[in-house]
């Protein structure tokens, strides 16, 4: 076979991002799992350069060193609080792939028929004499010599992925894009909708029906122009429509999203890797989208089709007023607790206060405290964010625990320290039924004995939703940049 190098390396590549995505489900493998992913994505690109239909080398070893170098320098220059953003741009680019790979199959399957027509033949044949077939086979190359092989069935097949790629392209693109500015603060993180709301949304899905009934039936290139115009519309009214708190699920569905993208790609280029790779990628990410969603108590449909759009009736008022303190009540505070739980967030990250919090947490053990991190499934703006903060910043893992781990923990606890939380605290959650995050699951840090809260201001935080726990009693304020604040809590400390 003139492909089993090919097939043998894509079935090694295959297993190792299974590997890879298996191992990055725990902080210990996590490390491990990457030079899986790394190593077999090496061995797919080595594969596909020397593979069938290889060639254009001296243009394919520009565009990968272009890559190469763009990747790391971006790697060297984004800080930990950008990769949400920088995960979204990432995803854009492969929306936009399938997009770029659906038209140019179009492009090509129009070319092949056209050299159908002048041989006088008909586009697509099942059987063709070896003379004819020699003829028409060997006027093409690449993807089109594939294409020129198909019957009709395959190629009804093929137009079927490309539309699918371009819609599922299209609107992870726009979303991506739309995503990427509200997450580096560039776009209003408030959900925004259009007149017309969720018709509009309707409206542009019925378009593209109807373009794909068009395509199917008469092979328009203006079908996939108009279908390609609406999806783009479709993803960027549908990201724009979702408010901030809903921000880490909408960036796990457009990872899944980008998956189908890329099997959408795989289907219409034969590309097997790409399909399993796609499948992989598009399954984990609305697995881990529905997780989300289970761990903010919320419909997948909804946050899709509206997000946190505000509450449903008017909030309940809070009694009492902010109390602020200062670094040196608090070091005594701390040093007065045997039990202190630490609950990061993305002040954390935007401060990058996370070794000056790995420091605090060494000498609050020096002293033969017990301290423990509590870890919300939606904690920051991107799944997992804070785990690998404080991996990076050599927290032991085993003291970094789950919500559902430490939750009952509260009560017993004598200190709780938030840094940069606000809607994973929030009481409200389970107090106020017109609350926007009515329902979501959230850690109970006012059930501890006291509460310190390191935070900016007095503002709402990136939902803008209201926290009545920086009103109640047990809870202290403590003002200024969460890496400047603990850093003086550890000059307090001795």
């Amino acid at each position: 076979m003139d492909n089993a190098f090919t097939i043998a390396a894509y079935v090694v590549a295959a297993i190792l991002f299974i590997l890879s995505l298996g191992g990055l489900s725990g902080q210990e493998s996590a490390k491990r799992a990457v030079w899986y992913g790394i190593v077999g994505m090496a061995i797919a690109v080595f594969a596909t350069l020397i593979g069938p239909g290889s060639g254009l080398w001296l243009l394919s070893l520009l565009l990968i060193a272009a890559g190469g170098i763009i990747g790391a320098q971006l790697a060297g220059r984004i800080q930990m609080t950008q990769m949400p953003e920088l995960v979204a741009a990432m995803h854009s680019l492969v929306g936009l792939a399938a997009v770029f790979v659906g038209i140019n199959a179009h492009i090509e399957i129009g070319r092949v028929a056209e050299a159908y027509r002048e041989a006088n033949l008909i586009f697509p044949l099942a059987e063709v004499g070896a003379p004819v077939a020699a003829v028409i086979y060997d006027a093409f190359s690449g993807f089109a010599a594939v294409v020129a092989k198909k019957s009709g069935a395959e190629i009804t097949i093929l137009r079927i992925e490309l539309v699918l790629g371009i819609f599922i392209g299209a609107i992870t693109f726009t979303g991506s894009v739309v995503a990427y500015g509200k997450l580096a603060g560039r776009i209003t993180s408030a959900a925004t909708k259009l007149p017309g709301g969720h018709m509009l949304n309707a409206g542009a899905l019925a378009i593209c029906v109807i373009c794909l009934i068009w395509y199917m039936s008469s092979g328009s290139t203006l079908a996939l122009i108009v279908m390609a115009i609406a999806a783009l519309f479709i993803g960027y009214h549908l990201i724009m429509g979702i408010g901030g708190a809903d921000m880490p699920v909408v960036v796990s569905m457009l990872n899944s999203y980008s998956g189908w993208a890329a099997a959408a790609i795989g289907f219409s280029l034969g590309n097997d890797l790409l399909i399993v790779v796609g499948a992989l990628v598009g399954s984990s990410g609305a697995i881990l989208s529905y997780i989300m969603c289970k761990a903010m108590n919320r419909n997948f449909v909804s946050v899709i089709l509206g997000g946190f759009g505000g509450a449903s009736g008017e909030a309940m008022a809070i009694d009492g007023e902010m109390i602020a303190t200062d670094a040196d009540t608090v070091a005594a505070t701390l040093d007065d607790a045997d039990s202190v739980v630490i609950v990061p967030g993305y002040g954390m990250a935007v401060a990058q206060a996370q070794s000056s919090v790995s420091e605090l947490t060494h000498r609050l053990r020096a002293k033969g405290k017990n301290v423990r991190f509590a870890i919300h499934p939606v904690a920051g703006r991107l799944p997992g964010h804070m785990n690998v903060l404080l991996a990076e910043a050599k927290v032991p893992y085993d003291i970094v625990l789950e919500m559902d781990e430490i939750n009952d923990d509260f009560p017993s606890t004598d200190v709780v320290m938030v840094v940069g939380s606000n809607d994973i605290v929030n009481p409200a959650a389970q107090d106020d039924p017109n609350s926007p995050i009515a329902g979501m699951p959230v850690l109970e840090v006012w059930k501890a004995k006291q509460v310190i809260v390191s935070k900016r201001g007095q503002g709402t935080g990136y939902s803008g939703v209201e926290n009545p726990l920086f009103f109640k009693e047990n809870t202290r304020m403590l003002y200024g940049d969460a890496k400047a604040s603990v850093d003086a809590l550890l000059s307090k400390l001795s």
